[in-house]
């Protein structure tokens, strides 16, 4: 599928999949994605495998540099959409301008919301809202090593 779709329009675009696949699963997850690495790739390719259907919210600039300070992101948010989108495992692509994607969460009402290993289950953003709608919600543990800091910090040591 392989969709880019507005914040404004997610939950009408959502509405449709449902209705064109009845008792489809749909997963959702979120992040900055930025430097996209083997271990970004692995998460969501693990991330897609448990649902008929994967969508990512995709932190915008704006709010990756509230998170991550202001020499982030590297890569702008349509980049950054464009790569992510061309992945097998990633079916639709929604950038939210919040610093939680608990408005996005909302508005697709998932079935699984999935996060990394790095989060306690109690932490993960949305969680209530996913679980009052009956959905669950996991983690998918990362590659050890395999992170945005560490490849930057490499860059800066070695270059």
């Amino acid at each position: 599928m392989n969709e880019i779709v507005d914040f404004n329009e997610i939950g009408q675009f959502v509405e449709q999949l449902r209705k064109k696949y009845p008792g489809c699963k749909i997963a959702f997850t979120n992040g900055c994605f930025d430097l996209i690495h083997r271990g970004h790739v692995a998460y969501l390719e693990a991330a897609r495998q448990q649902a008929d259907f994967l969508i990512l919210g995709l932190n915008s600039d704006d709010s990756v540099r509230r998170l991550k300070g202001e020499e982030r992101p590297y890569i702008d948010q349509d980049d950054r959409a464009f790569i992510l989108s061309r992945l097998e495992s990633v079916d639709v692509i929604c950038i939210f301008e919040q610093d939680t994607p608990l408005e996005l969460i909302k508005r697709v009402k998932p079935d699984l919301l999935i996060k990394g290993g790095d989060y306690e289950l109690n932490e993960i953003v949305g969680r209530e809202v996913v679980e009052g709608l009956g959905g669950k919600v996991l983690t998918i543990p990362l590659i050890k090593g395999r992170s945005t800091t560490n490849i930057v910090k490499k860059i800066r040591q070695e270059y």
